[in-house]
């Protein structure tokens, strides 16, 4: 029976951005019996042993303590588990010379859901009916931010402009302040650093030039740092996490090798903190305490910051570095072709410029010789105008072996000279 929605059922029961091809890249899989492939679409961290261990060991400390049967077999505060708050403030404070309480601290079931709070508390439709939007500075950004407004009309992004070095074949995204606007219209702004998907690292300039733009209409900024210092530290370049009066900084575990237990962290203003914690308790309670408890351990003894430096961040510079050299040997110099500079997250971004099909067209292409990446045209959510870019990016994950990225590089090379050489021919 299929049921009458409504509006917003209809809204969120959508499939949006990469999920929306998640269904064709399994069924390319499932269908794929004796061919090889080159999956390099996903975004789940790789299990690194040393990661595993360290949540294996605190798991054990956790089963051994008294506060076993009060952690997983009650219910706790909607703020989260005290030791885990207490953990991060404690650290923060130490690390960065902050000056929190656990005032300033939430727990959120996944970074995922602390967006949907925010996106929802701040932006779309007032009691006065004026639309409050939500702001995402610089496009490309994480998709998943199509995909936690209830009014998608609210949903605002703004092209960037391209710093590009056409000899090496490289290029950043740098926010366009000539455009970007944040007034008494703006609810809240977003923005990933890292970025996902294309591991651009605003400067430190840049997020203070964005919060001083909010600060004067008590709009928040949200930080999305899931790939940030200092967990899971997965900046490539020196990068130092920025806070402030309207900043809140959103943090996630999943890339430091918890994605399965849902835990998200802001920390901020207090008053805006509050918001977000009643929005919680009426969404989903609390955060999983089980997975609370073992990463107070972690924090608190050191070992995940540690861990994130030691192990997590260069096995992925590693994974960049191989696509990268890979990428300037095979790609010819004569095509028009320009990799993202590296500076975090887990993947890489390919722009092939004057693409002679769309992005979706040459994911198709690559799929005929086992590679499977991202079409880029999923990551611009909110962009209101048409823009050829958009549909010219590939997003390759870091997560194949180093072997499974270096042949689907070489690949990729090929079928991108053929595509330009079909459509020279062409002409």
């Amino acid at each position: 029976m299929k049921p009458a929605l409504t509006k917003i059922g209809a809204q969120m029961s959508n499939l949006t951005g990469v999920r929306a091809i998640m269904k064709d890249i399994v069924e390319t899989l499932r269908a794929s019996a004796g061919q090889e492939l080159y999956n390099l679409s996903a975004g789940n961290p790789l299990i690194l042993p040393e990661v595993e261990q360290l949540w294996r060991d605190c798991t054990a400390d956790l089963l051994a303590s008294e506060e076993y049967g009060e952690v997983v077999c009650r219910y706790g505060s909607s703020q989260g588990y005290a030791p885990l708050i207490n953990a991060i403030a404690k650290d923060f404070n130490q690390r960065y010379g902050l000056n929190i309480t656990d005032r300033n601290v939430l727990i959120t079931a996944g970074s995922q859901s602390l967006y949907f709070y925010a996106a929802n508390a701040f932006g779309g439709y007032t009691v006065d009916g004026d639309l409050k939007q939500i702001v995402l500075p610089l496009s490309p950004d994480y998709t998943g931010y199509g995909g936690v407004c209830l009014f998608p009309e609210a949903l605002v992004a703004y092209k960037p402009t391209l710093d590009i070095d056409a000899p090496a074949h490289r290029f950043k995204y740098r926010p366009d302040f000539t455009q970007l606007s944040i007034t008494e219209q703006t609810g809240c702004v977003i923005f990933s650093r890292p970025c996902n998907p294309t591991g651009n690292v605003l400067t430190n300039d840049e997020v203070h030039k964005i919060a001083a733009l909010a600060a004067p209409y008590n709009v928040p900024v949200l930080i999305d740092s899931a790939y940030a210092p200092p967990f899971p530290a997965l900046n490539f370049t020196e990068m130092t996490p920025v806070f402030g009066e309207n900043i809140l900084h959103c943090m996630s575990l999943s890339k430091a090798g918890l994605p399965g237990e849902r835990i998200g962290v802001v920390i901020g203003d207090e008053q805006q903190i509050q918001v977000l914690e009643s929005f919680q308790t009426n969404v989903g309670i609390h955060s999983s305490r089980y997975g609370q408890a073992i990463a107070a351990r972690a924090i608190e003894s050191g070992a995940l910051a540690n861990i994130a430096e030691a192990v997590i961040r260069p096995f992925y510079q590693k994974k960049f570095d191989v696509l990268e050299s890979t990428l300037d040997a095979a790609m010819p110099k004569d095509l028009p072709w320009f990799l993202h500079r590296g500076e975090g997250a887990i993947f890489a971004w390919l722009w092939l410029q004057d693409l002679p099909m769309t992005d979706w067209e040459f994911y198709q292409e690559l799929k005929k010789v086992g590679v499977i990446a991202v079409p880029g045209s999923t990551f611009f959510p909110g962009l209101q105008e048409e823009w050829e870019h958009k549909h010219q990016c590939l997003r390759i994950s870091l997560t194949g072996s180093d072997q499974e990225i270096e042949t689907g590089m070489l690949r990729l090379a090929k079928v991108a000279e053929q595509v330009y050489q079909r459509a020279t021919v062409g002409v």
